[in-house]
């Protein structure tokens, strides 16, 4: 799962500081227009935050796993941080306060 916090902490520095928005699932397929309703700046911070809370999530739980007595302890960690991670980034990126539009 190393890996894995490695692709969160790449892929947060993409979007944020490197203005790789077309990496943002839907963003990328919208037309010029739709793409001036939506805050990108705000969601990129998003998206850089939920990123890096979830990278570090891992990384301790990896660090449980290897140094605890209950190595299962990490894997229920991780599975339900990435799946808040996931649905947090869902719902929030597609609410309204994300819109120039309200």
């Amino acid at each position: 799962m190393l890996a894995v916090a490695f692709i969160f902490i790449v892929a947060a520095i993409a979007v944020k500081y490197g203005k790789m928005y077309n990496l943002i699932a839907g963003y990328n397929t919208m037309s010029p227009a739709e793409k001036a309703k939506i805050n990108i700046e705000a969601i990129a911070t998003l998206f850089r935050n939920v990123f890096f809370g979830m990278a570090a999530v891992l990384i301790v739980s990896e660090i449980l796993i290897q140094y605890s007595v209950w190595p299962e302890l990490g894997e229920y960690i991780q599975i339900p941080a990435l799946l808040i991670g996931t649905l947090w980034i869902l719902l929030r990126s597609n609410s309204k306060k994300y819109r120039y539009d309200k």
